[in-house]
């Protein structure tokens, strides 16, 4: 990241259009969807259906960091016509069912609440939202994993597509290993790629002798066991695992942690939200079904585990499939205590045990590193405050979001509603100010006692996200008065 002239210079590549060379210019400061429009005017196909291929056939991620190529027919590259859509609409057809059948219990809430409608409108309601629920759940899903209600079975389907492999550019390696990396930009099937590269550049696909297509099976696994919630979704897991990515490089833990330490971290920050259904302890007040499995101790967190483990028991989707089975017990041991370490509700008791032992620190003693790893999922989970601002702010708009959905559904039910989850009560200022100030700052200045290194990418921004949303809050006091 320079200041120069020439990081404003705009790219140019040239695509082999039906054997026509045909030059594209753009903006390094471009979106992603721009760019896509200008490759689709240059190739006269519906922005939909693109997507591009070098000539060994590896495809070419297109944002802003793709590579530049040159006119000469071997380094072309090729639009085609893209099945991703395609392979990967029956992976969505399980969120959508989820979402409206969300919606249908929601406006059957309303049917009763609402006063004033004749009896028999009423009737008339209810048994169309009961058609609408039956057409529902007697569609056929063609997922590849179903959980059932019961949770107790996970049936796989064979005839499973793979992702395409995304061409990553050196600038893209390079931002991945930054907490600045912008998450906003990227689609599901190059955030698999991402994560596909992480693996493999962190030398875990060696260590645990994984096979590669297994791999891809297992994150195509993942992807589709996280819900299409505002907040908790699979860009959110992408995001808390590239902060962890980030985090082992900007702290060298390759040359202090074991590839088991490091497959555990990594592994853990995938899985760590799986089947997260948008709602937090909300749990625990409702009685779900959730919280009376898991006897209230951390109801979601223990779902998160469960599903992660179901993934990981069918023989398609297991990356630890060639581990040594006493080895395995304690790899599933550990990513298990990482999750569970998720639980805002224990942050209190996690952090108070680093602070014991940081002074001291023994990275030869496993205790100290299991207390570490708890900490450092912890900073990633929570994470997006450290990003730049205009990558960090979207998120606070989706976790309200869901806050509001859960507050909103909580009120309709007569539970207890948390005040910063609370639509008349929180702003985003109000929401941000105290969790950076007594929750992020101390956490990652604990952090940064060990390693210091991770002030001025980490914990400097912190604090001026923290003055940014106390200038917003003087700004909104200033005009209520």
């Amino acid at each position: 990241m320079g200041s120069s002239s020439s990081s404003y210079a705009p790219k140019t590549i040239y695509l082999d259009v039906d054997g026509k060379v045909q030059k594209v210019v753009f903006s390094q400061h471009c979106s992603p969807c721009d760019i896509k429009e200008l490759l689709c005017s240059s190739s006269n196909i519906p922005n939909t259906a693109i997507m591009m291929v070098d000539q060994e056939g590896a495809l070419v991620s297109i944002d802003p960091t793709m590579p530049t190529n040159s006119p000469e027919k071997e380094d072309m590259f090729q639009n085609v016509l893209s099945q991703v859509a395609e392979q990967f609409s029956a992976f969505r057809i399980n969120e959508l069912k989820t979402e409206v059948t969300n919606r249908i219990a929601m406006l059957e809430k309303r049917v009763e609440s609402v006063e004033g409608l004749k009896v028999v409108e009423i009737e008339k309601c209810k048994n169309e939202l009961k058609k609408l629920r039956d057409e529902m759940t007697s569609v056929n899903c063609p997922c590849k994993y179903n959980f059932s209600d019961d949770g107790k079975k996970v049936t796989p389907r064979r005839d499973v597509p793979s992702y395409p492999k995304y061409t990553l550019s050196q600038e893209t390696i390079e931002a991945l290993k930054k907490p600045t990396f912008d998450v906003w930009h990227w689609e599901h099937n190059e955030m698999l790629s991402c994560l596909e590269y992480m693996y493999h550049d962190l030398g875990l696909v060696k260590e645990f002798n994984m096979n590669p297509i297994t791999l891809k099976r297992w994150l195509l696994a993942v992807q589709e066991n996280y819900r299409n919630n505002p907040f908790h979704n699979f860009r959110h897991c992408f995001c808390v695992s590239q902060m962890m990515y980030g985090m082992i490089h900007l702290c060298n833990l390759q040359e202090k942690l074991t590839l088991t330490d490091m497959g555990i971290l990594m592994t853990a920050a995938v899985c760590h939200d799986l089947d997260h259904p948008g709602y937090n302890n909300y749990q625990i007040n409702a009685r779900t079904e959730l919280a009376v499995r898991y006897n209230d101790i951390s109801p979601l967190e223990n779902h998160h585990c469960a599903v992660a483990f179901q993934i990981l028991s069918l023989p398609e989707c297991n990356i630890f499939a060639n581990v040594d089975p006493e080895a395995f017990k304690q790899i599933r041991k550990a990513i298990i205590a990482l999750i569970l370490a998720t639980d805002m509700a224990r942050h209190g008791e996690i952090l108070e045990a680093f602070k014991q032992k940081v002074d001291n620190f023994d990275f030869t003693n496993e205790e100290h590193v299991t207390c570490l790893k708890m900490l450092l999922i912890k900073c990633c989970d929570i994470s997006n405050e450290v990003r730049p601002t205009e990558v960090a702010e979207p998120w606070v708009d989706c976790l309200l979001e869901e806050y509001f959905m859960q507050s909103d559904r909580e009120k309709s039910e007569g539970l207890p509603v948390a005040p910063f989850m609370d639509r008349d009560k929180v702003t985003k200022p109000t929401a941000q100010i105290g969790f950076i100030k007594f929750v992020l700052i101390p956490m990652f200045e604990t952090v940064m006692k060990l390693f210091p290194q991770i002030e001025e990418l980490m914990v400097q921004p912190l604090r001026d996200s923290r003055d940014h949303y106390e200038e917003l809050k003087q700004i909104d006091d200033a005009m209520t008065e």
